[in-house]
């Protein structure tokens, strides 16, 4: 099969979705099919993987929130460019603009709208979660349920990589709803790579002894991340226990994060981790990993984290739910510094060791990016055999 995947939000610097697209272009080729990225850019360029993967970097506006991305402005050529490639399978990567633009494409292959942002939870909830109920907010944002449906009834599967935005968009009236979860690169996290030393000199830059517990969280620097609310919960624990919290990130919110962690000499802020043999012997080498967003698709740090073999503070909703293990950290409830500060807490009187030993066990059961794949192309293949849902 050739598979093209219109990417709206493919960057070379950037995270999650950069992740998962070199991934694809070895899990492609290698069950035999080709694998094209279409992806934004300032320029028209082509990155080649091989004889059987490449990423078509077609000219595109910069976005204007995040000078990394740019975006699909011209259908035309979008169009035009899907013509003259004859995938067999399309995708597109995000619910905005770019997915209109392939419903719209007048071809006859199937299309797949994989869900890799959610925008009623990463905005309208979280925007107005203190003021209505979720069932008010979905009424208020109507008009982008009615945007959801038309891509609907345009595309053959509607991939989500956890259940709860499964049964969300089903409940909200879409059809065609596949879960697929997605997973970690095998091969890289594992609790073997913990490393004392490594931990021990994080703790000093803490300016804490290595008898303190050490948090760590990693993440854009963005509202919806709530790194000022995991700030405060860790600075509200540290009056009863020594806490340290280092948060390796960076993104527009990075003033408002650096004001929350400016008073308190044991929460550091680190650059990204780009080197990922260091970032997987970082991630082992903390005590538990603590995340603030509710509404991820499926939460790949919480993956690599359950890799790694170490508990982790996550809230109570959106995909990062999913990924706890029980009796290895706990749940709070989301947006709340309180609640969390609560968990962190009795994640302390029950004992630190114990959590991690029970980690540690459940770490070689994570799902790993090969299985998502694997599922996913096995998908594709079934809809390459059939005719596509009209339009």
């Amino acid at each position: 099969m050739r598979i093209v995947d219109v990417c709206a939000f493919y960057a070379p610097q950037g995270g999650g979705v950069k992740t998962y697209v070199r991934h694809k272009m070895l899990a492609g080729p290698a069950r035999g099919h080709e694998v094209i990225i279409l992806a934004p850019a300032a320029q028209a360029d082509v990155e080649c993987f091989g004889d059987l993967g490449r990423i078509e970097h077609v000219p595109g506006r910069r976005f204007p929130l995040d000078g990394r991305y740019h975006y699909f402005h011209d259908e035309a050529a979008l169009h035009a460019r899907l013509d003259a490639l004859r995938p067999d399978l399309v995708e597109a990567s995000t619910p905005w603009g770019s997915a209109s633009m392939v419903g719209n494409w007048r071809g006859d292959a199937p299309r797949s709208l994989i869900m890799h942002a959610d925008p009623l939870g990463n905005y309208a909830y979280r925007w107005f979660r203190s003021l209505a109920s979720r069932d008010m907010i979905d009424r208020g944002f109507d008009w982008f349920w009615r945007h959801l449906r038309r891509l609907d009834a345009r595309f053959d599967h509607i991939v989500c990589a956890s259940d709860e935005l499964a049964a969300r968009l089903a409940q909200g009236g879409l059809r065609h709803v596949v879960v697929n979860r997605m997973g970690v690169q095998p091969g890289l996290f594992s609790p073997r790579h913990r490393d004392p030393d490594l931990r021990r000199r994080l703790l000093q830059w803490c300016d804490l002894d290595e008898d303190a517990v050490l948090l760590f969280g990693a993440g854009r620097h963005a509202p919806e991340k709530r790194w000022p609310m995991i700030i405060e919960a860790a600075t509200a624990c540290g009056f009863d226990r020594p806490v340290g919290l280092v948060i390796a990130g960076d993104g527009r919110a990075r003033a408002s994060v650096q004001r929350a962690a400016a008073d308190n000499p044991h929460v550091r802020l680190m650059a990204p981790v780009t080197d990922r043999a260091a970032f997987a012997r970082l991630l082992a080498s903390a005590d538990a990993l603590v995340h603030g967003s509710e509404s991820e698709t499926f939460c790949m740090i919480a993956a690599e984290a359950r890799a790694s073999g170490i508990p982790m503070f996550l809230p109570d909703g959106g995909a990062a739910a999913d990924h706890l293990v029980p009796g290895a950290g706990h749940h709070y409830r989301a947006a709340n510094a309180s609640s969390l500060a609560a968990a962190i807490r009795r994640f302390l009187g029950e004992g630190v060791a114990e959590h991690r030993a029970t980690a540690r066990a459940a770490a070689e059961n994570t799902r790993t990016m090969d299985a998502h794949f694997a599922d996913l192309f096995a998908l594709y293949e079934q809809s390459a055999r059939q005719l596509p849902v009209a339009a």
